[in-house]
């Protein structure tokens, strides 16, 4: 799922329904109700890291509200604006403009893409993650975080691993419905609505998550499934407990287990 057109479906007052939470010492999020097509409660999540360096690092940038902003104030600068997926970055302009010596880091055919719009033309990437290039960050951002280009996914997503808290960061690839503390503040139930509920038995991380798996399998990682396991068994090799999506739940603990088992077709094979 993506949340390609947030603009359309977002509270009227964003600021007062989004939820800031330090997960870690190092980790914030800000999360927000979302409904997909205005009818599939999935909410959205950026989370901001900050780096040994002091300097801060915004991955999935959502609405620059004052409430926002004022949080992200109090804890430094910008240096590194990430989007995670070629459908994650509607709101990369206003926090460019505010951070304006920030490293903006995509994917490719997100440059391309955003230059086709008025409302998002005008950006330059200073790093591009394509499938042929093996890219890095810059040092200080490289000491603290391992990070795999699936470009076999549908949606050409960067996952990324900071490595000091054992923390998974994606925007894509887990799903954890419902929404609960997306939607905390906004006075809605994120389970509400009959394609909200059908949403919720798909993109789940409960018992053995077979629809999930098979998302993945039969959809988000169909047209490379090669390639999709080739990014698996990288990210197998990590050291993480804690994942942060970007739809639903963070998972707090257990989620080296979750993803091992969400992805098991492609790293052992489908019988």
């Amino acid at each position: 799922m993506s949340a390609s057109k947030p603009t359309k479906s977002a509270p009227p007052d964003m600021n007062d329904e989004v939820v800031i939470r330090d997960v870690t010492p190092l980790i914030t999020t800000f999360s927000f109700p979302f409904t997909l097509g205005g009818k599939v409660k999935m909410g959205a999540r950026g989370t901001l890291v900050q780096l040994s360096s002091g300097a801060l690092a915004m991955f999935s940038p959502i609405p620059l509200t004052p409430k926002v902003l004022e949080k992200v104030r109090s804890l430094g600068t910008v240096n590194y604006i990430i989007a995670l997926n070629i459908e994650h970055h509607i709101f990369l302009t206003p926090w460019a403009a505010q951070f304006p010596s920030a490293n903006l880091i995509g994917m490719e055919g997100l440059p391309e893409k955003r230059e086709k719009a008025e409302a998002t033309k005008g950006i330059k990437f200073s790093h591009v993650f394509s499938k042929t290039n093996s890219m890095t960050i810059s040092p200080e951002f490289d000491a603290e975080f391992e990070y795999e280009y699936f470009y076999a996914h549908r949606n050409k997503e960067v996952v990324f691993l900071h490595k000091k808290s054992g923390t998974l960061i994606c925007a894509d690839l887990v799903h954890n419905l419902p929404a609960k503390e997306q939607y905390s503040l906004s006075g809605e139930d994120a389970s509400s609505g009959l394609l909200t509920r059908f949403a919720r038995k798909i993109l789940n991380t409960e018992g053995e998550m077979v629809w999930q798996r098979r998302a993945l399998w039969y959809l988000i990682g169909a047209g490379d499934r090669e390639g999709f396991a080739g990014s698996v068994k990288k990210i197998h090799n990590w050291a993480f407990d804690k994942v942060i999506p970007c739809h639903g739940d963070v998972i707090e603990v257990g989620g080296k287990a979750v993803f091992d088992q969400l992805t098991e077709w492609f790293r052992e094979g489908k019988s």
